[in-house]
């Protein structure tokens, strides 16, 4: 296995940083904005975020998992009615249209209650006309990731910039033809699974989620 292994998620997000700060120096982005997408790339995003003094939001996105591989994403869904469909991965399961409509829209009903909950406690940041890094703590198929893209832009951004501790470089090469910049610490292969590139991987709770966005967002308020 070569690549280098995070400790956990805080420590990738540490590390990330250290590299979207370079990044955002670079390119002179204008009132940037960290965007985590929960659950897992919210704890990533908070460190990303304190490096480079910038709020920290959650842009919310759904992975579409293929039917008894849950982890295998054929698809995503985001804010705004945003869907994204790798048509490989569904001619490869061999599902129908109606099948894949069905676990849309489930996937939505979860979707909108998550939006539901934590906006009545943490209230969304403006993100028009500004910078936006997405963050997740790490992309396997991209199909999350490009839904992100997708409902950022349709928000009003003015350039996105993606940034993950780990991805592969297919995926990479495919995000930077969909974004303006990709921070990528690792491009290990084989790839794997995105728990495969850190020695912790547990799962992220939505009070962890609610608990890291209430915190900054009262940090940001003069």
């Amino acid at each position: 296995m070569r690549g280098r292994v995070f400790q956990d998620r805080g420590a990738a997000g540490e590390l990330l940083g250290v590299a979207v700060g370079a990044a955002v120096a670079a390119a002179e982005l204008v009132a940037p904005v960290v965007l985590g997408l929960p659950r897992g790339g919210v704890p990533v995003a908070a460190k990303v975020a304190e490096a480079i003094s910038a709020p920290l939001d959650a842009l919310f996105v759904r992975k579409l998992g293929v039917p008894n591989q849950p982890e295998l994403a054929m698809g995503a869904i985001g804010e705004g009615g945003v869907v994204v469909v790798n048509h490989h991965v569904v001619a490869l399961a061999h599902l129908y249209q109606h099948e894949l409509s069905r676990i849309e829209a489930r996937e939505r009903v979860e979707l909108e209650r998550r939006i539901a909950h934590v906006r009545s406690h943490r209230p969304r940041q403006s993100i028009v006309d500004r910078s936006a890094i997405i963050v997740d703590d790490g992309i396997a198929t991209g199909a999350t990731i490009r839904a992100a893209v997708l409902v950022a832009r349709a928000s009003g951004v003015r350039d996105v910039t993606v940034a993950t501790p780990v991805a592969p470089a297919d995926v990479v090469d495919l995000l930077e033809t969909e974004a303006e910049r990709v921070v990528c610490l690792e491009q290990p292969e084989p790839f794997g699974s995105v728990g495969r590139w850190y020695r912790h991987f547990g799962p992220v709770s939505e009070a962890e989620v609610l608990e890291l966005l209430t915190a900054a967002f009262t940090a940001d308020r003069p």
